[in-house]
């Protein structure tokens, strides 16, 4: 499926403010013919990196005070793996790839260790494997209420049972803690999301199952067979779209991904498993 998808935002810079930006697609085999802009206003110089570990793409420009934008459009054929969830197991830790360690161990916003007595109560006499990790989005999306302005940039995953209420990112950041609480390998996603109403950057998460990543989202609000991934990390505070040290204020921002052929994509959801994610660790 070809999507049209870009970003738009504006900033009211008071003091030279440095910002970091993570929001182009991934380069991905299953991300395919990408053809991509990347505009500032003021026309400044950026830094670029790809991480190499993940592939997460950032930028970096230092701007002047004034009046700030970014217009970042790209075109891509999105083209994942499907399968059937039921063949899909768990991999036990003594057989996952070192590489992987980070994924399974808490961080910032991730509190697994605090969350393994839930956890192990909740899932821990479930079925193995994808089942297992689509119970927990199924728990989460049953006991956890979509309410906006719920968390804010600082809540963790503990943090978000005990209110049970949140936002994507907060979804991701639990369903994550949980699997990890469960010794499943899982990493937070950020995206562009076919279908997600109202149009924003989206947060789900994948779990490392059968020598694979394979996407969740407890939302339930966009179809996974429609999520263009722009980075993966431990958690939101990796692959924030903007991270600005300096003082400015955001003005405006605006989200878009359509299809590119203008044609709606049917409303009935997948059943099938799904991956972005190359075979094995590496996304390069």
């Amino acid at each position: 499926m070809r999507y049209t998808l870009g970003c738009h935002l504006a900033y009211e810079v008071e003091a030279e403010t440095v910002f970091i930006f993570n929001l182009e697609v991934a380069h991905l085999t299953r991300h395919q013919d990408l053809a991509e802009t990347f505009r500032l206003t003021p026309d400044l110089p950026v830094r670029r990196h790809v991480a190499p570990e993940t592939g997460n793409r950032y930028v970096a420009v230092t701007v002047p005070p004034g009046g700030f934008s970014l217009d970042y459009e790209a075109t891509v054929t999105l083209d994942p793996h499907r399968a059937d969830p039921a063949a899909i197991g768990e991999t036990p830790v003594r057989d996952l790839p070192l590489d992987i360690l980070p994924y399974l161990l808490p961080s910032r916003f991730v509190s697994s260790d605090r969350l393994t007595p839930f956890a192990q109560a909740e899932f821990g006499d479930a079925p193995t494997g994808f089942e297992r990790v689509s119970r927990i989005c199924n728990w989460i999306h049953d006991h956890i209420a979509y309410v906006r302005g719920a968390s804010d940039e600082e809540t963790t995953a503990d943090e978000t049972l005990l209110k049970r209420a949140g936002v994507c990112r907060d979804f991701a950041h639990l369903g994550a803690a949980f699997c990890r609480a469960l010794g499943i390998p899982a990493r937070f996603v950020s995206c562009y999301a076919y279908g997600l109403v109202p149009c924003d950057f989206h947060a789900v998460f994948e779990a490392y199952l059968d020598g694979r990543w394979w996407l969740f989202d407890a939302t339930r609000q966009a179809n996974l067979d429609g999520l263009v991934r722009i980075g993966v990390g431990r958690d939101a505070a990796e692959i924030a779209f903007s991270t600005p040290f300096g003082e400015m204020t955001p003005t405006g921002m605006e989200i878009r991904i359509d299809r590119a052929d203008g044609v709606p994509e049917a409303g009935d959801r997948t059943v099938l498993a799904v991956s972005t994610a190359e075979d094995g660790q590496g996304d390069e």
